[in-house]
């Protein structure tokens, strides 16, 4: 079955660029040219994946992440412009997956694209599920659960918890996280990681006395399990 996608760009020449490389891999395509339609087509379509830019119409790309945030864990890649850093980094804290750049290159995107996808799948045999102190990393699942209540986590998050809860204590540098949790075709850069820890303690810091996420001064983080 064809991967279906939403596509949520005001710029038509850009959309309709995209929706022709999209369709040409074998992707169903649907359309969004302002925020407010986007959120009815995720809402009626549920797609597999939603392409976002930030910059529309009637409700910003921020509002329309934020409505299906708190609907799906549907992997969201944000469209930014070149010199809206702090936008990209705002995208990944509210639980975007990945960004791309305008002007950017068709190949680069399907990459991008290709890559979350094969991110959230997830095959059979390699489902696991990690059980600590007041704490649950539940890959089968995509569910993490602290102190006995399930709290929302983009898959992202819940993966680069999950990679370092797996080897407790060792000590991953942010670019060996970069490739293994996020893969050799990733595009971004070290500052990915720290927001998502950023984000992750805010979830589980001070739960329980028998585990941490630690920072390593000048190396990187660690899961330390006492």
């Amino acid at each position: 079955m064809a991967r279906n996608i939403l596509v949520v760009e005001d710029d038509r020449n850009i959309s309709n660029l995209i929706c022709m490389y999209m369709e040409k891999e074998g992707f169903e395509v649907r359309v969004a040219y302002d925020g407010g339609k986007a959120v009815e087509e995720f809402d009626k379509q549920k797609p597999d994946l939603v392409l976002l830019d930030i910059m529309l119409p009637v409700l910003d790309g921020w509002a329309v992440c934020a409505h299906i945030r708190e609907k799906a864990k549907t992997p969201i890649i944000m469209l930014t412009a070149k010199s809206e850093v702090n936008d990209r980094i705002t995208g990944l804290e509210m639980g975007a997956d990945d960004y791309v750049v305008k002007p950017f290159e068709m190949k680069e995107l399907m990459a991008r694209i290709n890559a979350v996808l094969r991110r959230t799948e997830i095959p059979d045999d390699t489902r696991k599920r990690l059980t600590f102190d007041k704490l649950i990393i539940d890959l089968d699942s995509y569910e993490l659960t602290v102190d006995g209540k399930q709290v929302d986590t983009p898959p992202k998050e819940l993966e680069l918890l999950y990679h370092l809860a797996s080897t407790p204590n060792r000590v991953y540098t942010r670019n060996q996280l970069l490739d293994e949790v996020w893969g050799f075709d990733y595009f971004g850069d070290s500052r990915t990681v720290d927001v998502h820890i950023k984000r992750l303690r805010e979830k589980v810091e001070n739960v329980s006395d028998q585990w941490a996420l630690k920072t390593v001064w000048g190396v990187g983080y660690k899961f330390e399990v006492k």
